[in-house]
């Protein structure tokens, strides 16, 4: 039997558990990044939550649905997580653009399904959301043109914005690089990432200098 304390715990427990929409469409990257859009269909993403195909438009209208929340949500919660981190790094400028390195860290290497989506199908939706997934990237873009540009002032706007590019071009690599054994372990990963996008900004400020 559950005694008082057991009570919150077990709450907690259910609260801190991904939805049912958050399953699906966490199984849907995987499947679409492995396979492609339309190599997958609604039944076996459902099988891969324990549901049949027609439950799932209980949650979604369909295969697009999905897709376009994947790919609105990743570049809205990427900005969120950018603003955030401006407002915690309180005007310090090398904090903040570690910050920005390490919450992108995050997502290359914990989101990679959703980079090869990104890459692959960003074309299959409709266009009023790829707009959408347009403008939040480029706002997400323009923090770090800013950050970067308070720790390299030597650096012209197009050069900073060209540099941001590039680390991203970097930062996202990791989905090319999921073969056993072709990473070291998460946290030596992690640092590495880091002291390269670090070196990047770094050579192109020198060499604006």
């Amino acid at each position: 039997m559950a005694t008082r304390s057991d009570a919150p715990r077990s709450g907690a427990t259910r609260a801190d558990a991904p939805s049912r929409r958050e399953q699906i469409l966490k199984e849907a990257a995987r499947l679409f990044a492995e396979r492609g859009f339309h190599g997958v269909g609604v039944d076996e993403i459902g099988a891969a939550v324990g549901i049949s195909g027609p439950g799932l438009y209980r949650h979604f209208s369909g295969k697009d649905a999905m897709l376009a929340e994947l790919l609105v949500g990743i570049s809205g919660r990427l900005l969120t997580g950018g603003k955030r981190r401006v407002a915690e790094a309180d005007g310090d400028p090398d904090a903040l653009l570690d910050s920005l390195i390490e919450g992108h860290i995050d997502f290359a290497l914990d989101d990679r399904s959703l980079i090869t989506l990104h890459d692959r199908e960003l074309d299959r939706l409709r266009e009023s959301d790829r707009k959408l997934v347009r403008q939040l990237q480029r706002q997400y873009v323009e923090l770090w043109v800013a950050a970067v540009r308070h720790c390299y002032p030597e650096l012209v706007e197009t050069e900073a914005r060209a540099t941001v590019h590039a680390v991203f071009g970097l930062l996202n690599s990791t989905p090319h690089l999921s073969r056993p054994g072709s990473l070291p372990g998460p946290g030596r990963m992690r640092g590495l990432l880091h002291r390269l996008a670090r070196g990047a900004f770094a050579a192109a400020g020198a060499s604006a200098g």
